[in-house]
């Protein structure tokens, strides 16, 4: 019997022009090789000796490197006008002369091949590459030419600086044209806490087209319940301020909302277990790295956690969101009352140098003065009536309900506005939409 013979790979002298009814199988033969020497091929390429084709180049392109590809893209170039599929089927490594030849071309070519580059470039994943992106895809232009961009932020979503690319996603789903703006939304809605960012979409006019689908994709992110640590007072009452806060946030959330006050005697107390229900998070609202969030956080969530599945939030008062809107009350209330020297940020008195470090930190950033005062009688505080006769300085209570602190206040000096912080609207609607948007 005569031993099998051995069927040779073809070489590219040996490869049957297109349209032959042999090209399928010596194609079929070349894949089939391990070893497969594509730098031959792509000699041959460059020479002309064989003509730049998708199919030749889809048995080649899993052994391309970075030089090779950009290589055969200098071909196709070249060539042009050539197959559109050429691109993509090179396109599919990560190497930094490849990147590199992609920018360059990119800057050099027409709109109709940047159309077909645009999208190797999400392949790469370099953050770099965000700005050249996001301006092909913000900046007035040709339709293909955005979708392009869309398509290459989409294949390297992981990539790119999170806050810019919701920012631009979000510019592009309030765009005038409505194909467009639908797959920003299905893309931004793929962003890890996609709630938050969908919520401020819906505050705002969109394309009728698109409130619809902007309902759908909320609709499959469903709040998880929340449950509000805050101080209390005496037996775990809760102030109005805070109930009228969880009652809102609980309508806006579709979702439970529970609140937890440090003085319950009761607490740590569960959720109503619901089947297959999201993890709780718990939300300390508390304002100063005191000795409730330095010891009794850690421990009560460490009891929580104990009897049911619990995720836990920074304490309210670290968030440069809250920060940001507490310097914006700062200016605001400055300008408005009849004041004698710098504000006050009045708070609960603290020790320690983490205090020390915390405060320091927000009088930089509330333009303010940090003042410890005791919560017993706002007439023991050590006033400085600077300016005319009369004249207080404009005064911030750090507490988000009412307490007797803010009474005795209101009492002493009614015109230095020193009321708590969820009765003035500024601050009040940034907690409501930020604990809104939360997953």
């Amino acid at each position: 019997m005569k031993p099998p013979v051995a069927v040779l790979p073809p070489t590219p002298a040996d490869l049957p022009p297109v349209g032959d009814p042999g090209r399928w199988a010596a194609l079929q033969r070349l894949r089939r090789q391990a070893l497969l020497d594509a730098a031959s091929w792509v000699v041959a390429i460059e020479l002309g000796e064989i003509s730049l084709q998708a199919d030749l180049i889809a048995v080649l392109a899993p052994h391309l490197d970075g030089g090779m590809a950009c290589r055969l893209l200098d071909c196709w170039l070249a060539r042009w006008p050539g197959e559109a599929a050429i691109p993509s089927l090179i396109g599919g490594c990560r190497d930094p002369r490849w990147a590199e030849r992609l920018r360059q071309a990119l800057n050099e070519e027409g709109g109709d091949r940047q159309v077909l580059l645009l999208p190797l470039l999400g392949h790469q994943r370099d953050p770099t590459d965000f700005s050249l992106l996001s301006a092909r895809l913000c900046d007035p232009g040709p339709l293909p030419l955005r979708q392009a961009a869309l398509e290459a932020l989409s294949v390297g979503l992981s990539a790119w600086p999170r806050d810019r690319l919701r920012q631009a996603l979000a510019e592009v789903v309030r765009d005038l044209h409505p194909g467009l703006a639908a797959s920003a939304l299905d893309l931004l809605a793929r962003l890890p806490c996609a709630r938050a960012d969908l919520l401020r979409l819906s505050r705002h006019p969109l394309a009728p087209s698109l409130e619809p689908r902007l309902r759908r994709r909320l609709s499959a992110l469903p709040a998880a319940p929340l449950l509000l640590l805050v101080h209390g007072r005496s037996g775990g009452r809760i102030p109005t301020e805070l109930e009228s806060l969880a009652t809102d946030l609980e309508q806006r959330r579709g979702a439970a909302v529970q609140l937890l006050a440090l003085t319950d005697p009761r607490l740590p107390c569960p959720p109503p277990a619901e089947p297959l229900a999201p993890v709780a998070t718990l939300v300390p609202l508390l304002l100063l790295p005191g000795g409730h969030v330095r010891q009794d956080l850690p421990r009560l969530t460490a009891e929580m956690r104990r009897r049911f599945p619990l995720r836990r939030l920074p304490f309210l008062g670290s968030w440069p969101l809250w920060q940001r809107a507490l310097a914006a009350e700062v200016r605001e209330l400055a300008a408005s009352v009849d004041t004698a020297g710098a504000p006050l940020l009045l708070h609960h008195p603290l020790q320690g140098p983490l205090a020390e470090r915390f405060l320091s930190l927000l009088s930089r950033r509330c333009g303010a003065v940090c003042l410890p005062a005791s919560f017993e009688d706002a007439t023991a505080l050590p006033w400085r009536h600077e300016g005319r006769r009369g004249a207080h300085p404009a005064v911030l209570p750090l507490a988000l309900a009412a307490n007797r602190l803010t009474d005795s206040l209101l009492a002493l000096a009614p015109g230095m506005g020193a009321m708590p912080l969820l009765q003035r609207p500024r601050l009040r609607q940034v907690l409501l939409e930020t604990l809104e948007g939360l997953p």
